[in-house]
């Protein structure tokens, strides 16, 4: 008797586990292919949780370089991108791979170093300038090097700055070929400049000696944006989920939530999906 209860017991235990299982497969869920930057500045943490209750829709976030998170788009591994590379999404989207891309957010650069600053930038708002000098110093500075959206916005500089920046590459120069919170690590560890998006570093905990040097030009606007993957391209991308998503991310709601984020009373995004046109 007491065997046979055993039995049932654990089948009945196999059956709820199994149905259990069954149950969180069958959850809606989406998988976004996004930049390092919205996650270790925490944004996801904060905002995705909230649409979640409001959907019942689950989102997997792939955190990557911005180059990286398109290519990933690219090949269908992705439903939602969301990066912050306009020029590279437009281009997305021209392809074929986007169905339409929309503004959600933004915020800005800034130039970090260690505050003995050997090439002095404080307080240089002209990060042109500011740049010219780190070379012309050379003093070490720390690039991602990852084709993500900062690495292509710190080469423009570069190039605006008239510096060749593969002829001092492994010298002064040092790419790192990793996310925005390593490079970091890499020049607080050799006292050297990067340059970051600020909510990543509002977010950033090991600092040791480096501040903030230079920041506020034109040139350092960081806008993001997020498109749907082109279901005519892929038939497996859920666009349904994907839409709500996107849908979400530019509502009253959705706004809301991502202008309501701050660290240490500043604020890491400014909401700007009022502003979308035809793009």
């Amino acid at each position: 008797m007491k065997t046979r209860f055993l039995l049932a017991s654990a089948l009945a235990a196999v059956v709820l586990a199994a149905g259990a299982l069954s149950a969180r497969a069958e959850d809606p869920f989406i998988t976004v292919a996004s930049t390092t930057s919205t996650q270790n500045s925490g944004l996801f943490k904060v905002i995705l949780p909230a649409f979640k209750k409001k959907t019942g829709i689950d989102v997997r976030v792939v955190a990557v370089g911005t180059g990286q998170a398109i290519r990933l788009a690219r090949n269908g591994d992705a439903d939602v991108l969301f990066v912050h590379h306009k020029p590279s999404e437009l281009k997305f989207v021209a392809d074929g791979f986007g169905v339409k891309r929309l503004d959600v957010m933004y915020n800005d650069f800034v130039v970090v170093g260690p505050k003995s600053d050997p090439a002095g930038i404080n307080g240089m708002k002209d990060v042109i300038k500011a740049f010219q000098k780190i070379s012309e110093s050379k003093s070490v500075f720390a690039s991602r090097g990852d084709d993500s959206g900062t690495n292509k916005k710190e080469l423009d500089l570069w190039k605006s700055a008239g510096i060749n920046i593969k002829a001092v590459s492994g010298g002064w120069y040092r790419e790192t070929g990793s996310g925005m919170g390593a490079t970091l690590n890499t020049a607080a560890g050799m006292g050297g400049y990067a340059l970051t998006d600020r909510a990543t570093w509002l977010n950033f905990k090991n600092r040791q000696n480096l501040v903030i040097l230079s920041q506020g030009d034109s040139k350092l606007f960081n806008q993001y944006g997020v498109t749907l993957v082109n279901k005519a391209k892929y038939p497996h991308v859920k666009s349904a989920e994907g839409q709500a998503f996107i849908d979400w991310l530019v509502s009253k709601e959705g706004q809301k939530e991502i202008g309501a984020y701050s660290i240490g009373g500043h604020q890491l995004f400014f909401p700007n999906a009022a502003g979308n046109t035809s793009s």
